[in-house]
């Protein structure tokens, strides 16, 4: 008798250009495991590896949860190889910070502890009205680490202390108030349409040379950061797109992307 396989912890739907991720985990409120990190990193490299590729939507099964961050119903959740340097969940995060597919992450419910990484490491974020977000891991004994790294430049700083230390949520107003995700809808589909419906009819080689630029003067001091992109604009200038766009632009009409 052939045994059936377990179900994907994690979906992948290629929904035209764009490539939707969805944790499908939902009796555990879309908790991140190892096939969970695994699919995500495998999803994310081979969408940057495919210029078909315009965008990567990550989201979770259902409308309780985003991701509720580790799963401690397991007991294994923070049991590493403390001889290994790097960690899974970092590495992810290093990924995304390499990443020039943007990512977009569709929050739909709860979005907590590594969830909150999962949604800063992204470019883009959009929330469903009833999405809640917080850091409760000194509920549990524990403090967010690595998600530190990815939510830093996104929170004010006694905003984020404030999270830390309480532990309390904050709701989907007051995470939009903050710039922690760029718009809060009841519909939060029609949000991801109309953050998706915004890029994808511009150029594909600006956005994503530009997203590179973008992540790579972010830890650069002022004068460094200048001297780089200095050089940037003018390969900015020599791509096809750049070519197409500005002749598209004096024949008044709309241009035709190559991505190169």
């Amino acid at each position: 008798m052939t045994e059936t396989p377990p179900p994907a912890e994690l979906r992948e739907e290629m929904r035209g250009p764009v490539m939707w991720l969805t944790i499908d985990r939902e009796e555990r409120r879309n908790a991140i495991s190892g096939a969970v990190l695994a699919g995500l990193g495998d999803a994310i490299a081979r969408a940057n590896n495919d210029s078909a590729v315009r965008a990567v939507v990550i989201t979770g099964a259902g409308t309780r949860a985003f991701c509720a961050g580790a799963d401690l119903q397991s007991g294994t959740s923070f049991k590493f190889d403390y001889a290994a340097p790097y960690q899974g969940f970092a590495n992810l995060f290093r990924q995304a910070r390499q990443s020039t597919v943007p990512l977009i992450a569709r929050v739909n419910g709860a979005c907590m502890a590594g969830g909150m990484g999962l949604m800063a490491m992204c470019d883009m974020a959009v929330a469903s009205s009833h999405a809640v977000f917080g850091l409760p891991e000194v509920k549990v004994g524990l403090f967010p680490a690595q998600v530190l790294s990815v939510l830093g430049g996104l929170l004010p700083r006694r905003v984020l202390a404030e999270m830390c230390i309480t532990g309390e949520p904050i709701d989907a107003a007051q995470a939009l108030e903050l710039n922690l995700v760029n718009r809060v809808s009841d519909d939060v589909d029609e949000s991801v349409d109309w953050l998706l419906g915004r890029m994808l009819d511009k150029s594909p080689a600006a956005i994503r040379r530009g997203l590179y630029t973008m992540k790579k003067i972010e830890a650069m001091a002022f004068e460094e950061s200048m001297a780089f992109t200095e050089s940037q604009i003018g390969l900015f200038a020599l791509t096809e797109d750049a070519a197409e766009g500005q002749l598209a632009f004096r024949e008044k009409r709309k241009p035709q992307w190559s991505g190169r």
